[in-house]
């Protein structure tokens, strides 16, 4: 455990590689959102995006938070006291473990990005409940069996009951050549009955044209961007029980729960889902 940290707080081995030439995508969302660890070719990115779509940070923020209303939802509501957050990003405010620990201070996370920038961040910065634990692993969601393998999973979370696995702003850096169902399959077949989905995927529905250059600028810059129609992103909840109140655009999703932030930018759809 690193100094400063809480206790339950799982490091992993030290990242050895980053490059700061290319731009990663969390640090381009870490500077949509105000933060600091970016770097001149994340920042170019992300104001190229920008000029295309130019609600990209109120469409990121509102993500976000409603990655914290599908997170207190299954803390208080569903009983999960553990989770697989994939594609963590930078850690900035309302993270799962700070929301989930905040209503349950047991609760157990597993984060997990392909940046070794963001486990530097994370060692840094965050930090669990006396009675939860954290662990981080560098890896990819093209990989989902490196993830399940990863030892601190078994260190960290008891797979043998319901878990809440986090897809949040990330299925669209999958390709359609790269089976990102058979991912998520992958990863959902290893969790036990009882557990829970919580995703966000992009769509071109609400503003084609703008969908469609942010996705142009995304890849000439080394960043797969693949937003879906309403009936590709439902796919990914096929064999599961959605919620109320379903597949939404995010700002629609169980406002109740917690502020939706610029409920009228969104170009994306969530929802929460639980395995039978």
């Amino acid at each position: 455990m690193t100094e400063g940290q809480g206790a339950g707080t799982d490091t992993g081995p030290a990242p050895n590689e980053l490059n700061t030439n290319v731009p990663q995508s969390a640090r381009v969302y870490d500077y949509w959102l105000g933060g600091k660890d970016n770097f001149p070719a994340d920042r170019a990115m992300a104001e190229a995006i920008a000029q295309q779509v130019p609600s990209i940070r109120a469409q990121v923020r509102t993500q976000r938070a409603f990655m914290g209303r599908a997170v207190r939802f299954l803390v208080a509501e569903a009983g999960i006291r553990q989770f697989l957050d994939i594609g963590t990003g930078i850690p900035s405010a309302g993270n799962v473990h700070e929301v989930a620990q905040e209503l349950a201070p047991e609760v157990r996370v597993v984060y997990v990005d392909n940046d070794p920038i963001v486990l530097t961040h994370s060692r840094a910065l965050l930090s669990s409940t006396p009675g939860g634990q954290l662990a981080f692993i560098l890896a990819d969601l093209r990989r989902p069996e490196a993830i399940l393998d990863d030892p601190a999973i078994a260190r960290t979370l008891d797979l043998g009951q319901p878990v809440g696995l986090v897809l949040v702003g990330i299925m669209h850096h999958l390709r359609h050549d790269e089976d990102p169902q058979g991912i998520l399959r992958t990863l959902l077949d290893a969790l036990a009955p009882g557990s829970y989905l919580a995703l966000t995927q992009s769509t071109p529905d609400f503003d084609p044209g703008a969908m469609r250059g942010l996705a142009e600028v995304s890849e000439r810059g080394g960043i797969t961007n693949v937003p879906r129609s309403f009936a590709d992103t439902e796919r990914f909840f096929a064999g599961l029980e959605l919620v109320p109140p379903g597949l939404v655009p995010l700002p629609a999703w169980r406002p109740d729960l917690g502020p939706a932030e610029d409920a009228g930018q969104s170009y994306a759809y969530g929802g929460v889902a639980r395995k039978p």
